[in-house]
């Protein structure tokens, strides 16, 4: 899904956008306009960025997989999850994806919180480097 950059937004106006979204409180997407920008902004951020990590919380592990994989789609990366042999857990779950290794951890979830956390690291641009969050589970669907 590589969408074009309508908005023409720059580096600080996505970063600007992706804090919003990066406190305690969880703030809501409330259009479909918002949730285009925000994907947007944070596809500015991950191209730039060396390699992301994901942390997905979720109401249960197809929930956070299928999340996952939006993301991973979404930002352009081509990969395939291999679930097979992930044993499901009966609950909330927490699933951690690191983009530069293309694995995943997958544990249960106690915490309120659910969405998505996302860590771009860049070594060469400090501006693009930062942990946006908690965004939407459908912010890619």
């Amino acid at each position: 899904m590589n969408e074009q950059n309508p908005t023409n937004l720059t580096v600080e106006q996505s970063e600007k956008i992706l804090k919003e979204y990066s406190c305690t409180d969880i703030k809501v997407v409330e259009s479909e306009t918002e949730k285009a920008l925000l994907r947007q902004a944070l596809k500015l951020i991950a191209d730039l960025a060396d390699y992301v990590n994901f942390g997905i919380c979720a109401e249960t592990t197809e929930q956070g997989f299928m999340a996952l994989q939006n993301y991973l789609s979404g930002l352009g990366y081509n990969v395939s999850l291999d679930t097979d042999k992930t044993t499901q857990i009966t609950g909330s779950v927490y699933i951690k994806f690191n983009t530069n290794k293309q694995s995943f951890y997958l544990d249960s979830y106690t915490g309120n919180y659910r969405g998505v956390l996302v860590s771009c690291q860049s070594s060469a641009r400090e501006d693009v480097s930062g942990t946006y969050g908690h965004l939407p589970l459908d912010l890619f669907d």
